[in-house]
């Protein structure tokens, strides 16, 4: 057959050349050892944390190594497509610094634009590329037409199936699939030349030339030497109406980008056989792949299972709802990605995350377990590592969009909100009160008279008549203008008074002598003055709400007892 004559037919309006494209799109002019790494969601749907922690992946490898990261968006799929999915991924990339260097962008009216010599970086818009390859590939004898619909293919397969019998063996299901493919196979150039004069819809197939017998020796960057069958399923390569399927497409994109290194989900895996051969059909050289483990979490029975969309943090949005810190889910993710993270952050508490050193080979092989408690330690500790100002442009943002309320108060007197956020920060403890933005206003609100309340009692061991003289013996010696010191001490002056021990060591030594300690006064005080058992230092919340406020939220509570 002439195969030449039969790429003609099939793509009469294609003129350009792979040497033009390989002209148009030159090897880049880039440091040895520098890589070259790509982003390509498709936009059918919410941002999945699982897509970040693979684009954390190409960020880093990319920038350490004075490369370039590209975000390419995969478009293919018209049916599965949402509108406005581009823009959200875009804009939670840079929510998250996951910076690129080419690719799609948002434009300043909020449309989609791009920049880089590589693109188009939209698949939709590369079709001409493609018919470039699959006329190459139909030239070569290695690819052809298949005028025949897939459920033609699955009748053909069922034909000869008595109605009685059902078909469970997957290995005759297997045969029979190749066996309808190769009867697609047969054909002559006179029947294209009828199925294209009367306008048939045909898909082009790759030949497979794979016997599944045979095995494949393939090294994955973090998976390290596989081996897999030979591909001999004939799959599409070019859809009726001329888009590309995935396997095509991007191992296009890949060769005509330059890049170096793929990263994907290890659920790709089973597919890898189909992109060894289409790069050696197309004579390009494999990038190196990277199959990330699966992102895995407890379920109800104490078993192991795959992160899916209904989970609680598959999705992105829910952290910035949430309120966790964009440096949180670095981090986090980085506890997943690379095994000795944590002890590089212990060695390095002041040092950016996005410095971290990303190694390859500290990357885990098997499954990542996704935990929220170790999630909010993580947060915990980020959290605990800002400043008061960092801390307070974080909240507000995050009160900007989801409680408008709490935004307003905040704003209305920074420099009040600021040493509200300052008390226990710094220092070589710091507290950890904060996990998330959400946590903040409960935290902070018996700072503003508006969300006071009393959340919790006094216990019940207590006797009314001593908490009631603890509380105004207090007001009797408190001077906003003492320290620290002279403010703590009258309190213990306080203890004796009531019966009360004025140490806790000789609390601890002698109980039965004594109705309470010296902490319980002060926890008689900070329920009082917050309503809340725990709370920041107490000596530093008066310091801040003023003896005005003070006096009067204790006789309150001494009127309400």
């Amino acid at each position: 057959m002439d195969y030449s004559y039969l790429a003609q037919l099939l793509f009469p309006d294609v003129t350009t050349t792979p040497e033009e494209l390989e002209e148009r799109y030159p090897a880049r002019d880039l440091p040895e050892g520098a890589k070259v790494t790509r982003f390509a969601p498709s936009p059918t749907g919410y941002v999945h944390f699982g897509g970040i922690y693979q684009a954390v992946v190409d960020k880093m490898l990319a920038s350490q190594s004075g490369g370039v990261f590209t975000l390419r968006i995969e478009d293919t799929d018209g049916q599965r497509e949402v509108e406005g999915a581009a823009e959200a991924l875009i804009r939670t990339l840079e929510k998250y610094g996951i910076t690129y260097d080419e690719g799609v962008i948002l434009n300043e009216d909020g449309t989609l634009g791009e920049r880089g010599a590589y693109g188009p970086y939209k698949q939709s818009q590369r079709g001409d590329i493609y018919a470039v390859y699959a006329k190459k590939l139909v030239a070569e004898g290695k690819a052809y037409p298949c005028f025949t619909t897939e459920e033609e293919l699955e009748a053909i397969q069922q034909a000869d199936k008595k109605a009685e019998i059902k078909n469970t063996d997957w290995h005759t299901a297997a045969a029979e699939k190749r066996a309808a493919m190769l009867a697609g196979r047969q054909f002559t150039m006179e029947e294209v030349e009828a199925h294209l004069k009367a306008g048939d819809p045909f898909v082009i197939r790759i030949l497979s030339d794979g016997d599944p017998d045979k095995k494949v020796k393939f090294t994955d960057q973090v998976k390290g030497l596989l081996e897999v069958p030979e591909n001999d399923e004939d799959f599409v390569l070019l859809k009726s109406d001329g888009i590309p399927t995935y396997h095509f497409a991007h191992a296009v994109d890949d060769h005509l980008m330059r890049t170096t290194h793929v990263i994907r989900g290890e659920d790709w895996l089973p597919s890898l056989p189909k992109h060894i051969q289409l790069f050696r059909y197309l004579g390009f050289r494999m990038p190196k792949y990277l199959h990330t483990a699966q992102i895995l979490k407890m379920d109800e029975n104490g078993g192991k299972k795959k992160i899916s969309k209904r989970d609680m943090g598959a999705k992105m949005d829910d952290y910035a709802q949430l309120g966790y810190a964009e440096d949180v889910v670095w981090e986090y993710l980085l506890t997943l990605l690379n095994s000795n993270f944590e002890e590089w952050r212990m060695q390095n508490p002041d040092v950016p995350v996005r410095d971290y050193p990303f190694s390859i080979k500290k990357m885990s092989v098997s499954g990542c377990l996704f935990d929220f408690d170790k999630l909010n330690d993580v947060s915990k500790n980020v959290i605990s590592r800002m400043t008061a100002e960092q801390v307070y442009d974080q909240v507000l943002t995050w009160a900007e969009s989801f409680d408008p309320d709490f935004a307003s108060k905040l704003s209305a007197d920074p420099a009040y909100a600021k040493s509200i956020l300052a008390i226990g920060r710094g220092g070589n403890k710091p507290r950890k009160d904060i996990t998330v933005w959400s946590g903040v206003k409960d935290y902070m609100g018996f700072f503003y008279d508006e969300y006071f309340r009393i959340e919790d009692s006094y216990p019940d061991n207590f006797e009314k008549k001593d908490i009631i003289t603890a509380l105004e013996k207090f007001l009797e010696s408190y001077d906003p203008a003492d320290d620290s010191t002279v403010w703590f001490n009258k309190i213990k002056e306080i203890a004796p008074a009531i019966g009360f021990a004025p140490e806790m060591k000789l609390y601890k030594k002698d109980p039965d002598s004594y109705r309470g300690h010296v902490g319980d006064v002060s926890m008689f005080l900070r329920i009082a003055v917050t309503g809340k058992m725990n709370s920041p230092d107490m000596y530093s919340v008066m310091q801040i709400l003023g003896s005005e406020r003070v006096t009067a939220r204790i006789r309150t509570m001494i009127a309400s007892l």
